[in-house]
């Protein structure tokens, strides 16, 4: 074979090789390529030192831990969050029996709200290859598949997150034994035939059943399709404690700095009294002079105080008296540049 024969053919295996990558679901970043895992910090309308849109967003990513502001809007048809979930939406995955998609919300969109879910939000969407689950802090999101990507305008106001990772088909098998503990409120999802005997708790949840559970709590490693580890931890109702105070931080072995929405009366303050304390963030700076009070901030976050630890969680539940009593999850990564950037992002805490 000639030199430009052998040229000619290497170049169509990698243009090959690469449109099956890129034709296989997983989480996708700015530009709509495929990426292990990505972070999004949805900016709050009220500012310290501006007043903003409500709808421009933070990112970082597996490829590149720093924030940076993006130069989409999140209500746009463009960006992480868009292009990941158009998997959904544009590729009509909802009409498809090759692959599980699921959303869950215990405030959904259109529904009314149901009390006796979980206090979780989230989307999964795999084949019997790979997929992503995206877990976030946004009421009434997404939207239906039939409607399209919808950012819904109640989620301006306040400050949210959302985590994506990139799992392996096993993966989420193990995905739908901690969601069981959470009983989150499903409302839109399919399980096809061929995944039915894999996903027994997920076949559950759809149908609104709680699955039965012999413990009140379970904590799992998971694996990404790049065999990042990450730590997931999820809590029943039946477990009553605040799961970064009572569990999480006693786990993991290290004093929290928390980021989440607590309502005036109801909040849980800092706590010292336990080994591992756990103290609330006050105030939040992004790159940017972005400063916003922790009271416009509806994420739900939290790392390990001291540099050198480098836990970073995101997840489900406030520290708030009621959601003691509430299903809901963490799901933590041990990475030193997205402890780095989300340690930076604090700026006042109240500490021990």
């Amino acid at each position: 074979m000639s030199s430009v024969c052998s040229l000619l053919l290497q170049v169509v295996v990698a243009t090959l090789s690469c449109s099956v990558f890129n034709a296989q679901i997983s989480c996708r970043n700015e530009a709509g390529d495929p990426v292990e895992w990505f972070v999004f910090y949805k900016l709050p309308r009220r500012r310290v030192l501006e007043e903003g849109s409500g709808v421009e967003y933070m990112y970082l990513d597996s490829e590149g831990p720093v924030w940076h502001r993006s130069r989409f809007l999140i209500n746009s048809s463009q960006g992480a969050v868009a292009e990941t979930l158009n998997q959904i939406y544009k590729g009509q995955a909802y009409r498809s029996n090759s692959s599980v998609y699921a959303f869950y919300n215990d405030g959904p969109p259109v529904l009314d709200y149901v009390k006796g879910f979980g206090h979780s939000k989230g989307v999964l969407l795999f084949d019997d290859s790979q997929g992503f689950w995206l877990s976030h802090s946004v009421p009434h999101f997404p939207s239906f598949p039939e409607r399209g990507y919808i950012y819904p305008s109640s989620g301006k106001v306040n400050g949210q997150t959302g985590l994506c990772v990139t799992y392996g088909y096993d993966q989420f098998i193990h995905i739908a034994q901690q969601l069981a503990f959470v009983y989150p409120r499903f409302y839109n999802c399919s399980v096809p035939p061929a995944f039915v005997s894999d996903l027994p708790e997920l076949v559950q949840l759809c149908g609104g059943i709680k699955p039965p559970l012999d413990k009140d709590k379970s904590v799992k490693f998971l694996f990404s399709t790049r065999w990042t580890k990450f730590i997931s931890f999820v809590k029943s109702e039946r477990f009553v404690d605040d799961i970064y105070t009572g569990w999480a931080a006693q786990v993991l072995g290290v004093d929290l700095l928390v980021q989440s929405w607590q309502r005036q009366g109801h909040d849980l303050p800092s706590n010292c009294s336990l080994p591992e304390h756990t103290m609330n963030i006050k105030r939040v700076r992004l790159p940017g002079s972005v400063l916003f009070l922790s009271e416009h901030d509806h994420s739900k976050w939290c790392m390990s105080e001291s540099y050198g630890d480098d836990w970073t969680c995101l997840g489900d539940l406030n520290r708030e008296r009621a959601q003691l009593w509430r299903g809901g999850g963490l799901i933590c990564l041990y990475n030193y540049q997205l402890h780095q950037a989300f340690r930076e992002a604090v700026d006042w805490y109240i500490g021990c």
